[in-house]
């Protein structure tokens, strides 16, 4: 007989499983305070409780953990100096979706050499994960793989499920599974369907395929995940953060008759993939919460140390320290002032905002 199967697979390699990676890098009681609490704090958020916005703010992606973690702390300082008005929780990103192809993320090629050393990079993801969240910062990342949680979850305070991958089942099922919050972005032509969907399907139980702890083949079965809001972040070739784009997701919200729960992604179309755009953007959407809106509940922005980005050169001592090496991002010092200037403004509206 003629084998069927397997004919395009050139190996198998095998993987630690999530329990040989989590007793390689346990957690600690340090991380699990700053996880739990990040984890409520966002709840809150959304459950009007607390007034005040998160703000996911970080690298487009993680590839070096030395200037990661110098991020890190200077982001915790800034987090220590806001946190009467916003939750500051580090965008830490290991998985990259590509168009077609490029680097996909420090789990899958931690190397950056193509060579593909996935059983590294998961462990090294989840030693830069423990690392910031000892600093004391909550750590949000975008589920890409539905492994991976298995191997990271416990380290993840809020979790984002892109625009290409909303419309998914797979990333449905998993997010009803999820014990974060997660924010679902709108599809890349702008429209909300595909992300108020999502929403509903996870906030209902699911059984599907996955894998346990110890790496075996399971049926999983979910609970649901009722924490589940919209991302807006621009689409169709225009942005999506203005008062009648944010009016239309609000009224697509009680359509769906789901909470008006809604963060803006100041980066991607809403900038037109201009990251010196990115202020702009915020300052509008913080003006609209001082004019009274009530929906807008938190903000993404693209930060790195050094504005800009940078391609991945041969020799990889040449790399441009504390700058992207995928979407081009603000600098730091344009951080501060974008977060201290909202800062300034939303004292006094947040003060005042209503409980729904």
């Amino acid at each position: 007989m003629q084998q069927t199967e397997n004919l395009n697979i050139e190996a198998f390699d095998p993987m630690p499983t999530p329990e040989e990676i989590h007793a390689r890098v346990p957690m600690t009681e340090v991380a699990e305070k700053s996880v739990l609490a990040g984890r409520r704090a966002i709840e809150a958020m959304l459950d009007r409780r607390d007034p005040r916005l998160f703000v996911v703010v970080g690298p487009c992606s993680i590839h070096d953990p030395v200037a990661g973690l110098d991020y890190a702390r200077r982001l915790k300082a800034l987090a220590d100096e806001v946190a009467d008005t916003m939750l500051l929780v580090m965008r830490v990103y290991f998985e990259k979706p590509r168009t077609s192809t490029g680097w996909k993320g420090y789990i899958n090629d931690p190397r950056m050499d193509d060579s593909f050393h996935i059983e590294e990079g998961i462990q090294k993801a989840r030693e830069f994960l423990l690392a910031v969240n000892e600093i004391g910062l909550p750590a949000g990342t975008e589920a890409l793989d539905p492994i991976s949680p298995q191997y990271l979850g416990d380290l993840i305070a809020w979790t984002a499920i892109g625009a290409r991958t909303s419309e998914s089942q797979t990333h449905r099922e998993m997010s009803s599974g999820l014990s974060t919050p997660v924010g679902f972005k709108n599809g890349t032509d702008g429209s909300l369907d595909a992300a108020t969907n999502a929403i509903i399907s996870a906030s209902k139980p699911h059984s599907f395929l996955g894998i346990n702890s110890q790496g075996r083949s399971s049926v999983t079965r979910t609970r649901g995940n009722r924490y589940g809001h919209l991302v807006l972040r621009g689409g169709g070739d225009r942005p999506n953060y203005d008062t009648v784009s944010i009016a239309l997701a609000e009224a697509a919200l009680t359509k769906a008759k789901l909470p008006q729960n809604i963060v803006v992604d100041c980066s991607h179309a809403n900038s037109y993939k201009k990251p010196e755009l990115q202020p702009l953007v915020m300052h509008d959407v913080v003006n609209q919460i001082r004019l009274g809106n009530q929906s807008i509940v938190g903000l993404m922005i693209e930060s790195n140390i050094e504005a800009g980005n940078q391609s991945i050169p041969a020799d990889l001592s040449q790399l441009k320290y504390g700058c992207s090496v995928t979407d081009a991002c603000v600098d730091w010092a344009t951080t501060e002032k974008m977060i201290r200037e909202a800062h300034d403004i939303l004292r006094g509206p947040l003060a005042g905002r209503k409980a729904s």
